[in-house]
Parts: C-alpha cells; sequence; structure tokens
C-alpha cells in the first residue's frame, strides 16, 4: 500500500471521502470521518489493513485509487510488477533449468532427467485441456508417480517453460513452486510470506498476485516428506492468505481450495502419500507418469555403452530379465543398471547372466562397488552393527511407510553419525536440503534393498542368529510385489531375489557380511493360501531363479489364473507354470496391452531388424515354454482362455502345443511299462478372444474333448472351415460357438457337417447365434442322421413359432438321441406348444427342456402339462417367465418328483 505515498494533501482527502462511503465497504465494516480526518496516508493503510485484512484492502483501494483517476500510480503500481515477476522469471530459469546430459546423474540425485524431453513437454500442453468436448478445464489436476519416476522434474520442466512463456502464458500470469519440506520447517508463516520468500518485494505486490488467484498457478511436491498429517475438518481449515498459520493448516486450506479457491493447483504426489491427501481434494484430474517405456530402456542402454557390441550385449542381458526390464522405467534405476553392467562388461565379464543372475544381484553389484570404500572405515565387528541399523532402519521405514529419517531414527537403530556422514559420502543416503538432520536413502529402491537385506543377515555369534519373518509377512510381501502405489513393492521381490545362492555368494563379497536362508523355508509355504493371486507370487518366484525351489513351493498348486499384460508376464508364467507339476486348471488371459509392449521396440527405425527380430525371438521363445506345459502336464484337464488377442505368430505355437500326440515317454528307453497314456487336455475354453483367422481350424483339429469359441468375433466366413474341421476330428465331444454372428447362411454348413461326423460330438451350443426359423430347415437331416449328438442348445436367437415348430417336427420324426433341448428366449408363443407336445410324446429321451423367457402362456403350459404328464423319462422343464410378462401362474415345474407313476407338478406362485 505504500504506493498511497504518492498522492497529494488534497487527493488525499479525496480518497478518505470516498472511503467513508459504504459503497465500498462491507455492511460489516464502518469508518467514521472522525477517524480519518486527520490520518497521514500510512494511517490511513493501518487503518484499511485492521478493517479489511488481506486481500479486501487491497481491492477497496483499488476501487478507489480507480475512481479517482489516479493512473499515474496503477501505471506505478504494474510497472513494478512486471519489473519484479521478470526478475522472478529469471531466478525461475536460472535455478531450474537442469543440465540435459544422457549419462550422468544429477549431482542432488532428487531425479533422474529423460533422454526425450520433447515427448514429455507436449504431454506437458495437454495437462490444462478440458477433458470432454465443451467441457470446463481442469482447476486441480494430480499427477501420480513412483519414487524416482520424474515428478520434481516435470515440475521443473513447467516452472521454466512458465518462465519462458511456453505454459499456458494466457492463463497463469503468476505460478510458484512448492516442496512440502518448506512448509513443514517454516513454523507458522502467512501464505503471502511464503511468496514473499520467492523473491518477490515489497508485499505489495505480492497483495497484487494474491488479488488474482484466478491466474495463479500453485505446484506442490514432495509430500512424503511430511512430518505432520493433514487436516481434514473444514472447521480447521482458514481463508485468510494473510494470517500466520502452521505448515499443517496453511497446506490444508490451500490444497482443499478453503483459501485461494479460484487458484490452480498442480500437485506431484506419490501412489503411496496420496490416501493422506485425496479426501482434501476437489475434482481433481488425473495423470500418470510411466517413466521410460521398453523403447526408451532399449535406446538409453544403446547410448549408454560406446561399443556397438558392449551396448548389443546389455540390451540382449536386459531383454532376457523382464523384471529388470519393468524396474527400469524409472529413469534414475535405468542409469544405475547401466553403471553395474558397465562395471561387470570392463572387468572381463563375458557372461552377464552368469554375474548377474538375477534382477536383485544388479542392485547388490552396484552398492558394492560404492561400500568398498565404507569397509575400510570399520572394525570387522562395528561394521557389521552399522549394516545391520541400516538394514534394520530401512525394513522398518517400509513396513511404516517411511522414506524420510531423522538422527534419532538412526540413534534408535544404533546407527551413530560417524556412520551417517561415510553413507552420506558413498552416496547411499542423502542430506535435505534445509531441513536440519533429515535423511532419505539416495534412491527409494536402496531402501528397499536394505529392508529385504535385514531378513537374511547371519549373525553366527548370537543366539537369536537372524531376523525371522512370519508367513503373514513373507504372504504381504508377495502380495505388494505387484502394486507400483506401494512403498515395498520391490522388498518383496528383493527378499526372494536374496534367496538364490549365487546371489547369496554376492551379497557376501559385496557387503563383506553372511547370510541365513532360514526364511526360505518358511517361503515354501506360501502356497498354501488360498484365493491367491497367481501372478504375484510367480514375479517372486521367477526372481529366485531357482527351479527346484519353485517346485517345491508349487507342488500343491492344482490351478492357476493368469494375465498376461506384458513381457515380464509371459516371462514369470512360462518360468513357473513348467514347475507346477500337479495342474488340473490353467485360466489364462493375454491382453491386447501385451501386443503393444511387444510390439512397440519393432516399430523403433533406430533400432536394426536383427536386433528387432532377436527381441521378439526370446519373447516367442517364454510362450513356446507355456504352451508346452499344455502338452506335458499330466494332470491338466482344462484351459481356459478368455479376453484375449491369438494373433498369427502366438496362435501358431498355441494351435502346435494342442495338436501334440497324447502319448509321453517317461524314459529315454522306453518299454511298454514304462510307457504311460496321460490324461488329455479335456476341456479348452476361448471367450472374448480375437483369433488368428487360419489358427481357428488348428484348434477344432486339435485333441481336446470339449471346445468352446464363445463371442470370438466368428462370422458366417469362417462357417466353412468350422465345418471341414468338425468332419475330420475324431475326439470332439463339445463344441460351442455362442455369441459369434454365424447367421442362418453360416450355420448351414454346420448341420451339413453334423451329418458326417467323424467325432463323437454330444453337445453343440449356438447360443446367440442370430440365427432365424430358416435355419431349422438345415438341422432336420441333420438331426435324422446323427446319432452322437446328447445336448443342443438354441437359446437366444429368433426362431419364433414357425422355427420352433420346424424343429419340433424334425425331433419327432428322427431317430436320434438328444436328451437336452435349450430354447430360452427364442421368441416362439403358444402357436408352437402344440407341435412341441407332439413331440414329447414321440421323442421320449428328451430328459431336460428349457423354454423359459418365451410368451407361451396359460394355455402352452397347460397343453405342454399333459405331455409331461406320459413323459416317463423327463426330469426338468423350465418354463421361467421374462421379467415383464404379466402372468400369475406358475413359471416353472420341477422335476424329477414321481408319485404313483405319475410326474409331480410342483407349481410357483407369483403376486
Amino acid at each position: 500500500m505504500r504506493y498511497m505515498s504518492y498522492l497529494s494533501h488534497g487527493e488525499l482527502q479525496i480518497f478518505k471521502r470516498i472511503l467513508i462511503n459504504c459503497y465500498f465497504l462491507p455492511y460489516s465494516v464502518s469508518i467514521t470521518w472522525e477517524e480519518v480526518d486527520s490520518a497521514s496516508w500510512a494511517e490511513v493503510v493501518h487503518l484499511l489493513i485492521d478493517s479489511l485484512p488481506g486481500v479486501r484492502a487491497w481491492g477497496v483501494a483499488h476501487e478507489i485509487l480507480n475512481r479517482m483517476n489516479q493512473r499515474r500510480i496503477s501505471l506505478l503500481v504494474q510497472q513494478e510488477l512486471m519489473d519484479e515477476i521478470q526478475k522472478y522469471k529469471q531466478c525461475v530459469i536460472k535455478e531450474a533449468t537442469p543440465v540435459w546430459d544422457n549419462t550422468i546423474w544429477p549431482g542432488n540425485q532428487a531425479d533422474f532427467l529423460y533422454v526425450q524431453v520433447e515427448k514429455h513437454e507436449a504431454i506437458l500442453q495437454c495437462l490444462f485441456l478440458p477433458r470432454k468436448p465443451h467441457g470446463t478445464q481442469p482447476k486441480t489436476v494430480v499427477i501420480h508417480g513412483i519414487p524416482g519416476i520424474g515428478k520434481t522434474t516435470l515440475a521443473r520442466m513447467i516452472m521454466v517453460m512458465w518462465a519462458y512463456n511456453r505454459f499456458y502464458a494466457h492463463k497463469f500470469k503468476y505460478a510458484f513452486y512448492f516442496h512440502c519440506r518448506e512448509l513443514a520447517w517454516a513454523g507458522e508463516r502467512s501464505f503471502s510470506e511464503l511468496i514473499e520468500g520467492q523473491r518477490l518485494r515489497p508485499r505489495a505486490l505480492v497483495s497484487k498476485i494474491l488479488s488474482s488467484p484466478d491466474q495463479l498457478l500453485l505446484m506442490f511436491d514432495g509430500f512424503e516428506e511430511l512430518s505432520f498429517p493433514l487436516i481434514t475438518d473444514p472447521a480447521g481449515l482458514m481463508e485468510d492468505w494473510n494470517k500466520k498459520l502452521p505448515g499443517s493448516v496453511l497446506l490444508s486450506s490451500l490444497l482443499s481450495k478453503t483459501m485461494l479457491p479460484e487458484a490452480t493447483l498442480l500437485i506431484m504426489v506419490r501412489p503411496t502419500s496420496w490416501d493422506g491427501i485425496k479426501l482434501l481434494v476437489k475434482h481433481p484430474f488425473h495423470a500418470t507418469l510411466t517413466g521410460f517405456n521398453k523403447t526408451e530402456v532399449l535406446n538409453y542402454l544403446r547410448l549408454h555403452f560406446t561399443s556397438k557390441m558392449t551396448s548389443n550385449q546389455a540390451v540382449d542381458f536386459v531383454m532376457r530379465n523382464t523384471t529388470l526390464l519393468s524396474m527400469c522405467q524409472v529413469p534414475v534405476v535405468c542409469w544405475v543398471v547401466c553403471c553395474c553392467l558397465k562395471n561387470q562388461i570392463q572387468n572381463m565379464v563375458v557372461d552377464l547372466t552368469k554375474a548377474c543372475p538375477n534382477a536383485t544381484s544388479v542392485f547388490v553389484l552396484y552398492l558394492g562397488n560404492l561400500f568398498r570404500h565404507v569397509f575400510k572405515k570399520f572394525p570387522h565387528g562395528h561394521y557389521q552393527n552399522q549394516l545391520e541399523g541400516l538394514c534394520h532402519l530401512a525394513a522398518q521405514g517400509m513396513w511404516g511407510l517411511k522414506s524420510v529419517f531423522n538422527k534419532s531414527d538412526f540413534q534408535y537403530f544404533m546407527v551413530d553419525e560417524t556412520t551417517i556422514d561415510i553413507f552420506l559420502h558413498t552416496n547411499i543416503l542423502r542430506k535435505l536440503e534445509g531441513q536440519g538432520d533429515r535423511y532419505v536413502f539416495a534412491l527409494f529402491t536402496f531402501q528397499e534393498l536394505f529392508g529385504a537385506l535385514f531378513y537374511v543377515l547371519f549373525f553366527p555369534q548370537r543366539m537369536v542368529y537372524y531376523h525371522s519373518l512370519s508367513l503373514l509377512n513373507i504372504w504381504h510381501l508377495i502380495e505388494v510385489s505387484r502394486e507400483k502405489k506401494s512403498c515395498a513393492a520391490q522388498m518383496g521381490l528383493f527378499f526372494f531375489g536374496l534367496l538364490n545362492e549365487q546371489c547369496v555368494n554376492i551379497v557376501e563379497r559385496s557387503f563383506n557380511c553372511k547370510l541365513c536362508l532360514a526364511n526360505k523355508l518358511k517361503a515354501t509355504k506360501v502356497s498354501d493360501r488360498e484365493g491367491y493371486d497367481h501372478s504375484q507370487l510367480f514375479l517372486c518366484l521367477t526372481e529366485t531363479r531357482e527351479e527346484s525351489f519353485a517346485v517345491r513351493v508349487l507342488e500343491r498348486c492344482q490351478g492357476v489364473s493368469l494375465k498376461i499384460e506384458n513381457q515380464e508376464d509371459l516371462q514369470t508364467s512360462a518360468f513357473c507354470l513348467q514347475c507346477c507339476r500337479d495342474l488340473k486348471k490353467v485360466e489364462l488371459t493375454l491382453s491386447e496391452d501385451f501386443y503393444k509392449d511387444l510390439w512397440h521396440s519393432s516399430a523403433d527405425s533406430s533400432s536394426s531388424y536383427v536386433i528387432r527380430m532377436n527381441e521378439n525371438k526370446i519373447v516367442f521363445n517364454w510362450w513356446q515354454d507355456i504352451c508346452s506345459v499344455f502338452e506335458t502336464t499330466e494332470n491338466l484337464e482344462m484351459l481356459a482362455v478368455s479376453d484375449s488377442h491369438l494373433e498369427a505368430p502366438i496362435m501358431q505355437i498355441f494351435n502346435k502345443a494342442l495338436r501334440q500326440p497324447e502319448l509321453r515317454l517317461e524314459y529315454h528307453k522306453a518299454t511298454p511299462r514304462d510307457c504311460q497314456r496321460r490324461t488329455p487336455l479335456r476341456t479348452l475354453l476361448l471367450r472374448k478372444s480375437r483369433l488368428y483367422v487360419p489358427g481357428i481350424n488348428h484348434l477344432i483339429m486339435s485333441h481336446v474333448r470339449e471346445l468352446a469359441l464363445e463371442n470370438c468375433g466368428l462370422s458366417e466366413v469362417y462357417c466353412e472351415g468350422i465345418a471341414f474341421s468338425l468332419r475330420h476330428n475324431k475326439m470332439l465331444t463339445h463344441l460351442s460357438l455362442a455369441e459369434n454372428s454365424l447367421k442362418d447362411a453360416g450355420s448351414k454348413p454346420i448341420w451339413n457337417a453334423l451329418a458326417y461326423l467323424m467325432c463323437p460330438l454330444q453337445r453343440l451350443v449356438l447360443r446367440q447365434c442370430f440365427l432365424t426359423s430358416a435355419c431349422c430347415e438345415y438341422m432336420a437331416s441333420a438331426l435324422k442322421n446323427n446319432k452322437s449328438l446328447r445336448s443342443l442348445d438354441l437359446s437366444c436367437n429368433k426362431l419364433g413359432d414357425n422355427g420352433v415348430i420346424l424343429l419340433c417336427d424334425a425331433l419327432a420324426n428322427a431317430d436320434c438321441n438328444v436328451l437336452i433341448l435349450e430354447l430360452e428366449e427364442c421368441s416362439f408363443t403358444s402357436s408352437s406348444c402344440h407341435a412341441m407336445a407332439s413331440m414329447l410324446r414321440s421323442h421320449k429321451k428328451l430328459m431336460h427342456l428349457d423354454l423359459s423367457k418365451n410368451v407361451i402362456r396359460l394355455d402352452g403350459i397347460l397343453t405342454l402339462s399333459l405331455a409331461f404328464l406320459y413323459h416317463r423319462n423327463m426330469e426338468n422343464v423350465i418354463l421361467k417367465k421374462k421379467s415383464n410378462e404379466k402372468v400369475d401362474v406358475y413359471t416353472r415345474l420341477k422335476g424329477p418328483e414321481i408319485e404313483d407313476g405319475r410326474l409331480k407338478i410342483v407349481q410357483d406362485w407369483n403376486s
């Protein structure tokens, strides 16, 4: 308000007279002439601030000055504001612009910088666009991302782009970035003071900025470092941005839009911190940082290694370890992996798979290289205690969702200050800037690894020589291993990785310690738990890389349900399925996302054709391993493939496995006694799956007994091939083509084939295949000549009265063996009931008849009832009405309930 000093005495008096006019003041504020008559400009300012705190005082003064036509003062204010904003922007550009280096981890180790900057700049331009046509721009956007994925880097990029007027320049005149550590350690401060701390002076300019909150962008980051809980009670929140408040109240008031509701918020948050924030944030739009995709990881590997031979060696190694490839989506982890592999190659390691048997060993080797400088600074016994303390701190932090530690935390676990300094010097720990003695692990992955190491450390000199994990703890570690939103996601993975005996040797050399695998025995019992998600367990077992251990864990596993969405899922399924020696049932989904992951690198022009083919060959080998289970597992009875996309190369391998003989040789030199006939795969169900067209006929010609191709996009053009395959199949007993648009023309070759089958087909399901009465003409000869068919399902087709009459006439006159007939919702009425009753009198073999959801009404039911009474073999008749049918008579006749040689009719009455 110091611009009031520019007013002359006469102008000041005019200002006072306008001020006391109630038009400019709220009803709750009353200022009298006696109070302002002899007041100086400074006293007037103090009176305004006391009466109208915050932005209101500026607003009233601004209105009065405009009414007085004080353009000179307005221009001075505007000019100074612009000058200060330009200075502020220059500071942002200087401090936030990163040095884009493709090979070096930034010195602050807080984040890694993306290689393909342009791609992410393009994404930023869409952050505040409406999500729907004619929609409104979001006022709060939440960016989710796991640790190290680049949230802070993204925030820095946004600030720099804003400073260069390249980020919504028309929308945001002012932008400010706040790390939660500033609020946690600021004591009581007002929000205007926080803005002043961003090098904006004087306070009048801050008031001017905050008086236009609709032009304000506020970014918040670092919620994992909060040392206080947020406030969700509206009574505890404040509106006044000029009032000194504790950090918890100030941050909660801003996030909830209680303070500055017109401002736009951009929130950077780890998934584990979101639960504490979401109750405050109103109507947010969400976005997720995914980090490197597969192509970016492989390109980064190639860029990191100068020699083509070494880069190909590194790429091949990472391609064959999909768990490591998945972890490399975090750019800084990708850098760590490159450093480890480069060190191994420089040490003349030819076979990286032997030097690094699993993903865990890669991080062990990287940290081991840092630890070489640690050993020399401790006596041996003291070093062991300090390592244990560090691991204990990491483990407790993981269980308690804590990643920021103070000195008292270290003291509690007997880690002294000298050790802290050593780990800081070796870049294992990092001290938070401007927060006193608060520390984090330099990379969150380090905390996960040290947390897992705590449970395998061995202390032979103690009574309790290792730290025991309960079975419940191990279950929890497995369950969260697939949840990227969980803090302990990779701790479980690393725990199983440390059970690998080769990795044990690497750990003992790298960390100069001894390991105990007593918890490994408990881990063999994890599959005893019912309702287990096998994808979580499979991921951890694959990290052990020990087939004998996986076989022991999975020895009682008889059924698995797997969803393959990426190459990591494929590799873990390939490894673990072959270790399930007593499988009876497999449910499998091969999602469309899998193909996006598979072909991603192939679309990259920078990769050579040979490299791309080699990558895909690795993938097809894993799929081959999965399919081999279908032909070699002795007791496998059912395979269900649903919601899947089986494209050409995948389906060709799949079909080849299903067509292998049933005969398996147990020994190389087999005698008739040594040979045994394994139980053939009985059931193959493919539902909601897109199939490679030539492969469909191969499926029908496979050795399965029961085949379902339901809702697989089959149309009439496929039916000639299906019919041909049916004629030549010798084993099929059940076939379902339900929910495919076969139509009448498509069903014709199938009906024709039914009369000349070589296979003992007993059940045919053509439910919801868009059939009409026209198809019933083709059924007659099929039913007349076929003696094996026992069950026919034509439900949910518009057969109508004409079609049902034709069907009944065919059944009445044919010497067929159909026992089950399902005609649910086939659009027929009581007009066809006489033909059906006649069929029932002639076709005495029928035992189950489903006529539900057809409008046959009371007269149709009575017509059929007389036929039922003389039908001795009938067990079930279903007459459920349609939901909109107004009939208050019985809707279901139940059986078999025979009294005195007559069918007992049980009536269900509905009011």
